[in-house]
């Protein structure tokens, strides 16, 4: 086998692993959204969320890197971090119990431009005109998503924007701590403020899984969100993020997809306009950071 043919392997195996997460990732919101319309609480549903994706990736990564994965050079960056998804998820959880799942997909899509628009003050990373007007644009796109000032606003929308900047400020200080702590130590640690954190007000909130399908939700939720997790991981690790990263986008088809299936719902035209709108400037930036600013 040829190295052109290797490389063009791994780069289709880095597309399908990309791909892969934005179906897994939505079905996970649409457990999360069964189970907040069933009357569950968002934050007993942050909590398993987090509490199995912690077991998950304990059974995953410990018999392979031992208990000294769990040390930390940085565990006040890793605790904020773990603090940060926390919210995120949190507030992604509340929101979809009101709004469509594609509507809350694309508004969480303007994450990527946040990481763009803070890159520069945190971490140092300079930006130009270019990617800046994109900014303005996909901001502008997410308007037309969620239309403020109209009978079809939701003010569930704004804790979604809350949730993507949120999981962007996140995002940063995992650049931050790369080369500090390994890949497996911030896989960990992501999740266990949600995990052990929230144990606290769980007696206030916890209602006892009413069915057999509602504790399979449950379950399902920690599970779904590490193996997308994974999923990323591997896709970047296969083929140059400037490649597999607008595969991304395939979580918004696939919560169309989830909302259509399980919920019956399908967006607007409007709503379609707007997505693409905040997908096209997304694809722009990273297009643009392929080369230096």
């Amino acid at each position: 086998m040829t190295d052109k043919t290797a490389d063009g392997q791994r780069i289709l195996a880095g597309i399908l692993f990309m791909c892969g997460a934005g179906v897994l990732f939505p079905v996970m919101n649409g457990f999360a959204k069964f189970l907040g319309e069933s009357g569950y609480d968002s934050l007993q549903v942050s909590w398993a969320r987090a509490f199995g994706h912690i077991l998950f990736m304990l059974a995953a990564f410990v018999p392979r890197f031992g208990l000294g994965m769990l040390r930390t050079r940085r565990p006040g960056i890793q605790i904020l971090r773990s603090a940060l998804l926390m919210t995120s998820n949190l507030y992604f959880f509340f929101a979809i119990v009101s709004i469509l799942i594609a509507k809350a997909a694309s508004i969480s899509l303007t994450a990527p431009l946040v990481v763009a628009l803070l890159a520069w003050p945190m971490l140092g990373e300079r930006t130009t005109v270019g990617r800046l007007v994109a900014l303005g644009v996909g901001f502008l796109g997410v308007l037309i998503v969620i239309r403020p000032g109209t009978e079809v606003f939701q003010w569930a929308s704004l804790f979604v924007v809350a949730s993507a900047t949120c999981y962007a400020l996140y995002q940063i200080l995992t650049r931050r701590i790369a080369g500090t702590d390994s890949p497996e130590t911030s896989a960990i640690y992501s999740s266990a403020i949600g995990a052990f954190g929230l144990i606290t007000v769980l007696p206030f909130v916890w209602q006892t899984p009413h069915s057999l399908r509602d504790i399979l939700y449950f379950c399902s939720l920690g599970v779904l969100g590490a193996l997308g997790h994974y999923c990323v991981a591997r896709a970047m690790h296969y083929a140059p993020a400037n490649i597999v990263s607008p595969f991304q986008y395939m979580q918004l088809l696939g919560s169309v997809a989830v909302g259509y299936l399980f919920f019956g719902n399908f967006p607007d035209v409007v709503g379609w306009i707007g997505a693409a709108i905040i997908v096209g400037a997304g694809l722009y930036i990273g297009w643009s950071q392929r080369k230096p600013a």
